[in-house]
């Protein structure tokens, strides 16, 4: 059974696929306690399902193909991988939306990561797995880094040049309660960065507080 806190269709509000209908399942419980974490409610399990349950329910949402797991972290409940291959089996895009916590090895080569590598800002800047780089596909997946202020925008950098991760999809995204758009993307241009900044599309849509969207 899946410990879930949320199962939705909505617009991707992030990464490359930002814009596109995407059927969300957000599983529930977390590792982290992020200082800006928009998704608390997901600490704690709403409700379970087996995985065909789940399946079942996504399909009233066909033709919509494009399905992203997240949370919480995901990757804390072990049939995850029985969700991906059910997933798979019924012939979904599948975005994994993950900290960087866990052990990433087992993710199948078919699942683009969205990885989140945690800055200062959110008070969990030690806690990436350095070895998850090696299961990053720079063809495919994305690394998120989520800036607090110029602290984290200056980490990140570093971040980045340390690990030669420059040919990577490398995804800019501010805490706007924190830092401003235009600034960040000031810091950019000025820098000529050739990485790409995102704003969290759904919230400006439907403002920041509404669930399910």
């Amino acid at each position: 059974m899946l410990k879930l806190s949320e199962i939705f269709l909505s617009i991707q509000g992030e990464s490359t696929y930002a814009g596109l209908p995407c059927i969300f399942i957000r599983l529930a419980e977390c590792n982290l306690r992020c200082n800006y974490c928009d998704t608390t409610y997901s600490y704690k399990t709403k409700f379970e399902k087996s995985i065909d349950q789940v399946l079942k329910e996504i399909k009233k949402y066909d033709p919509v193909k494009l399905v992203e797991i997240t949370g919480g972290e995901p990757l804390l409940q072990p049939d995850i991988y029985n969700l991906i291959t059910g997933l798979r089996y019924h012939n979904y895009k599948i975005l994994l939306e993950t900290n960087g916590t866990i052990d990433l090895e087992k993710v199948p080569d078919h699942v683009t990561k969205i990885v989140d590598v945690k800055c200062p800002g959110s008070g969990y800047k030690d806690s990436f797995i350095e070895k998850n780089l090696h299961f990053i596909n720079p063809k495919k997946d994305e690394i998120k880094f989520v800036l607090s202020d110029k602290k984290d925008y200056i980490w990140a950098k570093e971040f980045i040049v340390q690990y030669d991760l420059e040919s990577h999809k490398i995804l800019f995204s501010p805490v706007v309660e924190k830092l401003k758009p235009a600034l960040l993307a000031k810091w950019i241009t000025e820098d000529k960065l050739p990485f790409r900044m995102q704003l969290q599309l759904h919230k400006m849509i439907w403002g920041k507080d509404k669930r399910g969207v």
